[in-house]
């Protein structure tokens, strides 16, 4: 049996092209483009719902680790359930569908430095086949390569709550059924 090498370093790409290769520097950028996401009244409190819920994207950051359990398909897929929740671009349910895009994005990039390619493609929420088409490639993945796509996932989305945890501000992090 041979041992596949998987590295964080540079793979081909060019000297001025920005490369972030470590999870935490990744994972701090993501909260924070979340963070400036956070919707705020007149008075700087975070808006809650009638529920005292807070239509906040940031906290989608402890969603995302325990999606990682139910495979790349479903963490993939979770941006599309979102997307099709939203009703006008930048609502609340727009800005969290955009977080775990640009997470999964950030993981497609960080995989790509070793060497794994993860399929990224387009899909068309009026579409299935598009959808069905982009998860039938996620399965098609090798076994071994999954494993590490998910260990890596699980680092990143480790790191992601991390870095929630320590810029949550009053109020930041309620609780969040969505």
């Amino acid at each position: 049996m041979a041992w596949k090498y998987y590295s964080l370093e540079q793979n081909g790409l060019e000297q001025n092209e920005l490369r972030l290769h470590n999870l935490d520097q990744i994972a701090q950028k993501l909260v924070l483009g979340a963070k400036e996401r956070v919707v705020l009244d007149r008075n700087g409190e975070v808006v809650l719902d009638q529920n005292r819920r807070s239509k906040n994207a940031l906290n989608q950051s402890f969603k995302m680790r325990e999606a990682v359990a139910y495979g790349l398909e479903r963490f993939w897929g979770e941006h599309l359930r979102l997307k099709d929740k939203s009703k006008d671009s930048g609502d609340e349910f727009d800005r969290k569908s955009q977080y775990w895009k640009e997470t999964w994005d950030d993981l497609v990039t960080v995989m790509k430095l070793t060497g794994v390619t993860i399929p990224n493609n387009q899909v068309n929420l009026s579409r299935p086949d598009t959808v069905k088409a982009m998860a039938q490639e996620l399965w098609k993945l090798d076994v071994k390569d999954q494993r590490i796509i998910l260990a890596v996932l699980t680092q990143l989305c480790d790191c992601i709550v991390w870095w929630t945890q320590r810029y949550k501000g009053p109020g930041d992090l309620t609780v969040d059924d969505e």
